[in-house]
């Protein structure tokens, strides 16, 4: 079995640790900061979208970026916007701001850039890491990843900022919500998708939270299993991405009942004639949107190992050759860094 599929496993468990922790310190870190910014690399930036819009929920003016886009804008025009719609307006950070580094390993070079940004701006900081690292500020979240393909410190990550959430004042769900995800997360990483690798190109999409669900998901696709795939928002497929698909490609739709505007389900059944496959995944029943993207997720991870169970593919080790040239690594890092 791949360190992948075992971590897939126990994820219930890691959830019920973090349910554990005392969050209260990183709570009145962030009480009454005047805005939150959230930033993260790759599935880490999908963590930083949903707690972003879960902090949003509780009145906080939070905003997330990849690491990566939060240096370049405020490099570009500190205290304005990047110029280019690449990245939100970022601020001069300063005390009544607060920062919330997503960072499992505390290695990401952009993610430590950004980390220093804040130090020395005296910016509220706050990060998320995995168990063992030196970053004093941090909530331990997870165990370390054993596979390059990452999925218990992402939804560990989510239930943080879930918890943050209640701790701040959030009222669209209760600390009984957050208790029963273990055992949704449990029955979800058992329940298999049959959806089977097409010939050519995997589409997942949704509306709102699960457009976030369906870029990781195909992140996972992609890495564990090497094949073609890609996440969208449901309108932007709509508007032009969806051309080019044919009977060769094959669509899941993430929640399209959940999508209270109906297009997810339309666009859905508007493949469907023009001869695509497509699968539709929703989550169990009664979820606030945000915290069904805890089972969709772990739904998708399992299709990913599966499929690389399948095709003989190692899902653990997934940067190789010139991609992982350690000079590619260490770019974007604070200044004096390897």
């Amino acid at each position: 079995m791949s360190a992948l599929a075992e971590t897939i496993a126990i994820q219930g468990t890691v959830l019920r640790h973090v349910l554990g922790l005392d969050l209260a310190p990183a709570a009145a870190r962030l009480e009454g900061a005047e805005r939150l910014w959230l930033v993260g690399t790759g599935t880490s930036e999908h963590a930083a979208r949903l707690g972003a819009a879960m902090l949003a929920s509780a009145g906080f003016d939070a905003q997330s970026s990849s690491a990566a886009g939060f240096d370049a804008a405020g490099r570009l025009a500190p205290g304005g916007p990047a110029g280019d719609g690449s990245a939100p307006m970022v601020p001069r950070l300063g005390p009544d701001d607060a920062l919330i580094v997503i960072s499992h390993t505390t290695e990401t070079a952009f993610a430590r850039c950004v980390r220093e940004d804040a130090l020395a701006a005296g910016a509220r900081l706050l990060t998320i890491t995995g168990e063992g690292k030196d970053w004093p500020e941090a909530i331990a979240a997870a165990p370390p990843e054993r596979s390059e393909t990452y999925t218990a410190s992402y939804l560990a990550a989510l239930l943080v900022f879930a918890r943050l959430t209640v701790a701040l004042g959030g009222e669209e769900w209760t600390a009984d919500d957050l208790a029963a995800l273990p055992g949704l997360v449990e029955g979800a990483g058992v329940e298999p998708l049959a959806v089977e690798a097409p010939p050519r190109l995997t589409v997942l999409f949704g509306a709102g939270p699960a457009a976030v669900t369906a870029r990781e998901g195909a992140l996972k696709l992609r890495e564990a299993s090497r094949v073609l795939a890609e996440g969208y928002e449901t309108e932007y497929l709509l508007h032009g991405s969806a051309v080019p698909l044919t009977s060769d490609d094959h669509l899941i739709a993430l929640d399209p009942g959940g999508d209270p505007s109906g297009l997810t389900a339309s666009l859905a059944d508007a493949a469907e004639r023009e001869g695509i496959p497509v699968a539709r995944l929703d989550p169990p029943p009664d979820l606030h949107p945000l915290l069904a993207q805890f089972p969709l997720t772990v739904r998708l991870q399992s299709l990913a190992s599966r499929w690389a169970d399948r095709q003989g593919i190692d899902p653990d080790t997934v940067i190789l050759g010139a991609w992982a040239d350690p000079s590619l690594w260490s770019l974007g890092a604070p200044q004096g860094a390897g």
